[in-house]
């Protein structure tokens, strides 16, 4: 009896096929391992933000973080089942620290005593426009010009690399000043 093949479910087979996925890169291993987890990772984020299309994204992320970082994976320590999800619980907790940057610039552009000034800016037209921008354009400009950070310290802060938040904050400009030019120069 000894001999009889693990069942497809057991703790060790996939700590197993994480392992020689970190060893081996083997994609059938990955896509075994993502059958399996993609979809119970997609019904618990969908609990957690309620949010079909940011589930799949969230869940989606996860899956090629796994591929990414498999090689950090130790059984020793943990799961592969726990180590998948708290990928996916760190990239949802990433997701909402994301939202709430965006929130306080939008408040900070709110506060009265900032209306009230006279710096030619149209607050209203500036809130909605960062209100449309997405997440993390939005970070960095709040990063950048309410919190005062370098691009350095910006891409320490958010873990991306240097160039992604130039490119970020480049594209956030263009399309602040494509919305923020007065009616007669568009």
């Amino acid at each position: 009896m000894h001999n009889e093949p693990e069942p497809i479910n057991s703790i060790q087979h996939w700590n197993e096929c994480l392992e020689t996925v970190a060893a081996t890169r083997d994609k059938q291993a990955y896509l075994a391992f993502y059958d399996y987890f993609a979809p119970r990772l997609n019904s618990w984020l969908l609990g957690l933000t309620k949010n079909p299309t940011l589930s799949e994204e969230l869940a989606q992320e996860t899956m090629l973080s796994v591929w990414r970082k498999a090689s950090q994976f130790d059984s020793s320590k943990a799961a592969a089942s726990t180590w998948v999800f708290r990928i996916a619980r760190n990239l949802y907790l990433d997701h909402l620290r994301r939202l709430k940057v965006r929130d306080k610039a939008l408040l900070t552009l709110e506060d009265p005593e900032q209306e009230a000034t006279d710096n030619g800016v149209d607050n209203e037209r500036l809130r909605n426009a960062i209100k449309q921008l997405p997440v993390q354009q939005a970070q960095v400009i709040y990063k950048s010009y309410f919190e005062g950070k370098s691009h350095q310290e910006i891409s320490d802060d958010m873990q991306l690399p240097l160039g992604s938040v130039k490119s970020s904050l480049r594209l956030a400009f263009q399309k602040l000043c494509k919305v923020m030019r007065p009616e007669h120069e568009h």
